[in-house]
Order: C-alpha cells, then sequence, then structure tokens
C-alpha cells in the first residue's frame, strides 16, 4: 500500500500516472478530484495487496 501512496510523490518529480491526477486536482483546489483520484489509489492497493496475499497463500499449500 505504502509503494502506491509513493506514486503522488514520485508525480512531484515529473513521474506521472495517477499521482498527477492528485497533484493537479489539489493545486487548483478541486478537492473531489483529488479525493476521486486518491480513492482509485486506495481502491488499487487493496486490489494488489488481496491478490497477492491470495499467492502467498496459495504457494505455502
Amino acid at each position: 500500500m505504502m509503494a502506491l501512496a509513493m506514486s503522488t510523490i514520485a508525480a512531484m518529480v515529473g513521474a506521472g500516472g495517477l499521482g498527477t491526477e492528485v497533484l493537479r486536482a489539489m493545486g487548483q483546489l478541486r478537492e473531489g478530484e483529488a479525493v476521486v483520484a486518491g480513492f482509485a489509489i486506495v481502491i488499487l492497493a487493496i486490489m494488489i495487496d488481496r491478490i497477492s496475499q491470495g499467492y502467498i497463500d496459495k504457494k505455502t499449500l
């Protein structure tokens, strides 16, 4: 989850992606758009976490 949170920080140095959308919305004081883009990052983090946990659980059986 922390790796996806870094996408916003990486966008500050020009990496692009969803982090850019968060920074652009925050810079223009569009809180709603920033929340939606941030929520998309959180959803991606949860999905990746669940998939990787399922993969690890299957591998240990």
